[in-house]
């Protein structure tokens, strides 16, 4: 996996992020979601390595990248501070601007940049979300019943901790297997993914996400949404076809209300977008960041 590609372990005031560079051209930071780490794109990122310089990271709480201690109000894992990280990488690498990329929680953690670092992300592309603050205002008894995690991890006592802690394994595959096929994941990235989720600080860690994601995100959210801020970069959404979101949602129509330049599609998969579909992934995304020859302008594009 990530042939070619260097390991690097940058210091963000405090917080160490693990991230893997590759490739040359114009900056794409690609981010994961629960419960994977940079793994998730070992499928596509060589391929965009051919066009792009590719940073593919690790989010803090997640994988080689550090697991802080949270704070009452889980600021600390909240897509702002999330999104801080991965910023202060890219400019250790050398990226004041540049793309991102970001699935499930990376996707979370991608529009958070795009609202607070309107000066830094160039163009965003999300998979198979919708904002944090959506989901919990729409919920209903369908999205408890199908997202049933996000509010058993967000429980504050140590309760998720303790029950995944007993048999990470069979909690992380019952968790994939009611969101994609058997067969969504290569080995290789099934062992990279239990070789973390088995370890007790990334549990807690990413319980914190989910904690998080519960209250302080949904408060930033509340706040851009009352002020009307809005992503100002071109967005591209791609969603599962096979998913849950398609199911519940009407996709586009969501992310419209939050960005100003939007386009996008469903792939014929279920949530787990870049390793069910690879080719079809990689070629949306590399359509969508592929700069404009010289001297041509680009259109506003729309969502199916």
């Amino acid at each position: 996996m990530f042939e070619g590609f260097e390991q690097r372990t940058i210091d963000c005031d405090g917080v160490l992020i693990h991230a893997r560079v590759g490739g040359s051209g114009p900056p794409l930071l690609l981010l994961h979601g629960y419960p994977q780490t940079h793994v998730m794109w070992h499928l596509i990122a060589p391929r965009l390595a051919e066009e792009f310089t590719v940073v593919a990271t690790d989010l803090r709480g997640y994988g080689e990248s550090s697991k802080p201690e949270t704070t009452p109000d889980y600021v600390t894992y909240s897509k702002r501070s999330m999104a801080r990280d991965q910023v202060a990488v890219m400019r250790a690498l050398g990226h004041e601007e540049f793309y991102v990329a970001g699935h499930d929680r990376g996707g979370r953690c991608a529009y958070r940049m795009a609202l607070d670092h309107p000066e830094r992300v160039r163009k965003l592309a999300i998979l198979d979300i919708i904002p944090t603050g959506e989901c919990f205002w729409r919920a209903d008894k369908t999205f408890g019943l199908g997202y049933w995690h996000w509010f058993f991890l967000a429980q504050t006592d140590d309760l998720p901790e303790r029950v995944i802690g007993a048999d990470p394994d069979y909690f992380w595959h019952r968790l994939a297997s009611g969101l994609a096929p058997k067969d969504a994941f290569t080995p290789e990235a099934v062992e990279a993914y239990l070789h973390y989720y088995r370890q007790p600080e990334v549990i807690r860690a990413t319980c914190n996400d989910y904690r998080a994601g519960a209250r302080i995100d949904v408060e930033y959210d509340a706040t851009d949404r009352d002020q009307g801020h809005k992503i100002t970069c071109p967005t591209l959404v791609l969603w599962g076809a096979k998913g849950l979101l398609e199911r519940w949602y009407d996709v586009p129509a969501i992310w419209r209300d939050w960005a100003d330049d939007l386009r996008g599609k469903a792939l014929d998969c279920g949530h787990f977008v870049p390793e069910e579909r690879p080719e079809e992934t990689l070629a949306e995304l590399r359509a969508f960041f592929t700069p404009k020859p010289s001297g041509t302008t680009e259109t506003k594009g729309d969502a199916a």
